[in-house]
């Protein structure tokens, strides 16, 4: 292999780190899998997709073609775009497969941890940006970029991070992308595959075309999900719909018009699912924030009006709750801020809710006692069935969600088959307590709510007094 890439100069004739980057990639491509290797520059395509399972080896992929294009091409300019800047520290730089592990060090001149930039010795930098900051992408432009992940991604309307992308994409004869992705049911993911043959080249794997380079127990893992959805997405990494058939469907929300302006809130609650763990990168904290308002033509409803998750645990989530609790909510003079913050006493809720009891925030527990996550679901499903939750519509895209709900919808929409269930359980917090404290009305109401959760705060009976 070596001997083939070595064809119009001698090995003498190469530098010391020309060798070292050469033995490199000519020991990734005796390793590699066929669908690890990225087409040739020389061919004519825009896009190289690998859609594949988790595991199947996406990132070493990507890692490998994009260090070894920016050595033969010095002073290149390259992007490296993911979902948040944890994807892009934790996975694409510093993770198992990143680049850092993955570039012989000798290659490197600097690497700027804050700024997620590495220089080569070569003058190529390899620049980090994640989706979430794609106004950041409005000036720097490249020879290429790498999109890990790309259905994961939170902003993909018209004119955010995909886009803006593709704008900064005007650097050399021929940019190249990248795209490394677990599929999903995505308006974007499902046009590039419809592409293909045309200007996107697409390779696909399964799981287990690497599960020799993983971890014995994962095969195991692997097992307990044949059969459902999750695992012909996830696993096999075919596009499906996960949302077919769940406790709450898309269609059971309303759009608030993008040019109206917000109701009155009466009411407005802020719900925290912390994370469960003390692992920054893989438990994220979510929350979501309410407003109950009165409108025309029904009763009384609630409008999702902020939503988040990120990988926070104590003491980093508490000032960031502090500056959400001062966030204005509404117009004009109605605007307020929540009224009440819901805190999930598990991990690192217990500490959060202490400390902000100590600042004199409106903070109180949720502890949901015995019942498991699609009972929680199941008995605030009848708010949504009755087409009483909102959603703020996007200006950009008409007849869709806002871009930074849409994690929000798709997770609740086909949960139990999603990834993660962060913003379910926070949602379901939020509309247990609303119900529960008269402002909105569950039908049909359970029977007994201490069978299904326990409030701290309600006053207990002492049942010998009876």
């Amino acid at each position: 292999m070596l001997a083939e890439l070595v064809t119009e100069q001698t090995w003498s004739s190469f530098d010391e780190l020309d060798r070292i980057a050469l033995i490199a990639h000519t020991e990734w491509l005796m390793e590699a899998h066929g669908y690890q290797i990225p087409p040739p520059l020389e061919q004519d395509w825009l896009i190289w997709m690998l859609l594949a399972g988790r595991g199947s080896g996406k990132t070493r992929s990507a890692v490998e073609a994009v260090w070894w294009w920016c050595w033969k091409n010095p002073n290149w300019r390259y992007l490296v775009l993911a979902p948040t800047s944890n994807d892009i520290k934790h996975t694409c730089f510093e993770g198992e497969s990143g680049l850092i592990a993955v570039i012989p060090p000798e290659l490197i001149e600097s690497y700027n941890k804050q700024d997620h930039q590495i220089i080569l010795m070569n003058g190529s930098s390899i620049r980090g940006i994640s989706g979430d900051s794609y106004e950041r992408l409005r000036g720097p432009q490249w020879h290429g970029c790498w999109a890990d992940e790309l259905a994961a991604f939170n902003y993909l309307d018209e004119g955010q991070a995909w886009d803006m992308m593709n704008m900064g994409l005007r650097l050399g004869p021929s940019p190249r992308v990248i795209v490394t992705t677990t599929p999903r049911n995505k308006d974007l993911i499902v046009e590039l595959v419809d592409r293909e043959g045309d200007d996107v080249i697409i390779d696909r794997a399964t799981s287990y075309a690497n599960i020799e380079n993983l971890s014995p127990t994962f095969s195991k893992q692997l097992e307990r999900y044949k059969g459902t959805q999750l695992y012909n997405q996830e696993v096999l990494g075919e596009i499906i719909d996960l949302e077919e058939g769940k406790v709450v469907s898309r269609s059971m929300f309303r759009l608030w018009p993008h040019d109206r302006e917000f109701p009155e809130f009466e009411y407005i609650v802020q719900a925290y699912d912390c994370a469960f763990t003390e692992k920054l990168y893989n438990d994220p904290t979510a929350m979501t924030t309410w407003g109950v308002f009165k409108p025309l033509d029904g009763p009384t409803s609630i409008m999702l009006i902020d939503c988040w998750e990120e990988h926070l645990t104590f003491p980093n989530l508490k000032p960031k709750v502090i500056e959400e609790f001062g966030v204005l909510y509404g117009s004009g003079t109605t605007a307020k801020r929540p009224d009440i913050i819901l805190v999930e006493d598990k991990a690192a809720g217990i500490s959060l809710i202490q400390e902000l009891q100590k600042a004199y925030l409106p903070v109180r527990g949720w502890n949901p006692g015995r019942a498991d996550k699609m009972q929680r679901l199941q008995i605030a499903a009848s708010v949504f069935i009755t087409g009483r939750v909102w959603l703020p519509e996007s200006a950009n895209k008409r007849g869709y969600v806002k871009s930074w709900a849409e994690g929000f919808l798709s997770q609740l929409c086909s949960f139990p088959d999603c990834t993660r269930d962060d913003y379910v359980d926070s949602a379901s917090m939020a509309i247990r307590f609303l119900s529960d404290n008269g402002w909105i009305e569950l039908n049909p109401r359970p029977y007994d709510p201490d069978e299904e959760y326990v409030d701290e705060y309600k006053p207990r009976v002492n049942p010998y007094a009876v």
